[in-house]
């Protein structure tokens, strides 16, 4: 009788702290939605906008044209990426009043939030309603993906499909042998919009074959052999549907990996290997080739740049999952859905450390293991205070503090760094302050866009205007479309500073410091992002600081 009683008391409490993490999740998804309407316009071009931008007309001529025109198969090297993004940009701009470029940034912003959603998803499923909280608030405020699903055309997208993907096996891993037709739905939509965004999205392959093997092993040891073979061969029969699903995704955003039946394969042997003229980047202090990078580069990167207490808590989940393997005490399903997700998380990492291919631009290549990361780690702080709740009651708010003020932490970085929150470095690497001298920074150039304005805003308040009969010249350290974008039609660009009117620099290790005088400085936490140098009747043969590779 007592324990009904407790169990009919506490039934409703429980609920109650369900249904608050629920509402509390949905309000931080509205937030960030409102926010990002706010300030997706702020986050400037990369290197790579204006070419995707290109591709997305030739991918969107070809299906007009009804594939005799053929150009989008051969253009650059992105015939050998999913074009979906671009496509889907480029398709929005045609119906709603935005810029193209502004358009994207918008997009870029809508594709964040659904990854946002189906990785809070991910983790209420895996921990629980509190975990799915503790997750969403983990990678929400992750400046790193934050940063990046705005203005990451390639790589952003790509981390949303193979959470989405993630989500597919994780419900899998749940229903098994008996898979529902939304789970069917979502593993092969998941698995057509990560290998159709880019050949990587294979290796959940390797994340499945690898993870369900508690799972099948129980399976064996329960049911015997025959019958769990015969439930392991329903599951692959069920799963057929979803498998074309995915494929006729693939082949809509990667037209060119169903041209041929060996296509995906040559753009993993392409991708395997370094395919541009070798430069070198910034990193712990030293100038290195991207193809010599060391096997630190990535584990150095990743504990420089995550938050802390995601850092923290991702590791505590690896350490309990492999710890679990061995438990009887623990179902075989969840040592799946936990070595799953620790794969995802780290196999990537991993297997870039053993085979050092050519790393640059930071650790963008693999924003699309910090959703796992975040979901790991939200279902750590869920255990934790589980753990807590049922021992040591009293440190349950002292645990919250901890965990609020790890929150807090980027939260204040991302505020300050805005609109350059990819550029974040922890406070175990001393912030954006103390890593500048050693890494680079804005290494897409968005602080151009700032620049740019600037520029513009300046010359109306000096009342200037460009000489007799010619617009005025700007002499550019970093990405030139992006900066002809930003300055717009009343101005040329390029590289000859000799014939140029101002010099607008990044504040990489590539660019000169002039002498000249600044006209506008673009700072965060101290660190310059940009300036522009009035050096107009001065003499400067070149912007690099080294060099030309």
């Amino acid at each position: 009788m007592s324990s009904i009683t407790a169990s009919a008391i506490d039934t409703p409490t429980r609920r109650s702290v369900e249904r608050t993490c629920d509402d509390l999740a949905i309000t931080v998804l509205g937030a960030i939605g409102l926010i990002a309407s706010l300030t997706f316009r702020d986050y400037g071009l990369g290197w790579d906008d204006y070419t995707h931008a290109e591709y997305a007309d030739l991918l969107l001529r070809m299906y007009g044209s009804g594939f005799k025109d053929i150009a989008a198969l051969s253009f650059a090297n992105l015939y050998m990426y999913g074009g979906g993004f671009d496509m889907a940009a480029a398709l929005l701009h045609k119906v709603i009043p935005l810029e193209l470029f502004e358009t994207r940034r918008l997009l870029g912003a809508v594709v964040g939030l659904i990854g946002l959603s189906v990785t809070w998803r991910l983790g209420r499923r895996v921990g629980g309603p509190l975990g799915g909280l503790a997750t969403l608030l983990l990678l929400a405020l992750c400046p790193t993906f934050y940063g990046h699903m705005f203005m990451n055309p390639k790589d952003a997208p790509f981390a949303v499909s193979m959470v989405i993907l993630m989500l597919g096996l994780v419900r899998l891993a749940q229903e098994y042998p008996q898979p529902s037709p939304r789970t069917i739905l979502i593993v092969g939509l998941g698995a057509g919009l990560s290998i159709g965004s880019r050949i990587l999205g294979g290796m959940a392959l390797v994340y499945a074959a690898v993870g369900f093997a508690p799972l099948l092993i129980e399976e064996i040891r329960t049911q015997g052999l025959r019958e769990s073979v015969r439930r392991f061969a329903h599951v692959v029969y069920v799963l057929l549907p979803g498998m074309v699903f995915g494929y006729l995704i693939m082949g809509l955003i990667w037209p060119w990996s169903i041209m041929e039946p060996g296509n995906p394969f040559r753009a993993l042997t392409y991708f395997s290997h370094f395919f541009e003229k070798p430069w070198k980047e910034m990193f712990d202090g030293a100038l290195v080739s991207v193809p010599d990078m060391p096997w630190s580069y990535l584990p150095t990167l990743f504990a420089l740049q995550l938050p802390e207490v995601l850092l923290g808590l991702s590791v505590a989940a690896v350490i309990g999952t492999f710890m679990s393997l061995s438990r009887a005490d623990v179902p075989a399903r969840r040592k799946t859905i936990f070595l799953m997700l620790t794969l995802a998380a780290t196999l990537p990492l991993l297997v870039a450390m053993v085979k050092r291919p050519a790393l640059y631009n930071g650790i963008r290549h693999f924003i699309f293991v910090i959703p796992p990361m975040a979901v790991l780690a939200g279902a750590a702080f869920a255990w934790g205070m589980n753990w807590l709740k049922h021992n040591h009651r009293r440190w349950q708010p002292a645990a919250l503090a901890v965990f609020a003020f790890g929150l807090l932490l980027p939260l204040g970085e991302m505020i300050r760094l805005h609109p350059y929150q990819y550029t974040h470095f922890n406070q175990i690497a001393g912030t954006v302050r103390s890593a500048n001298d050693l890494f680079m920074l804005d290494y897409w150039g968005l602080a151009l866009k700032q620049a740019s304005d600037g520029l513009r805003e300046e010359l109306v308040e000096r009342q200037e205007s460009p000489p007799r009969d010619r617009k005025w010249k700007v002499a550019v350290c970093g990405p030139q479309r992006p900066a002809q974008v930003a300055l717009g039609p009343d101005f040329t660009i390029g590289w000859d500073s000799n014939a140029a009117d101002f010099a607008m620099t990044l504040g990489e290790f590539y660019c000169k410091g002039l002498t000249a005088p600044v006209m506008v400085e673009i700072k965060r936490d101290d660190v310059v992002f940009a300036r522009v140098y009035d050096i107009r009747g001065q003499s400067i043969s070149n912007l690099l600081a080294i060099p030309a590779p």
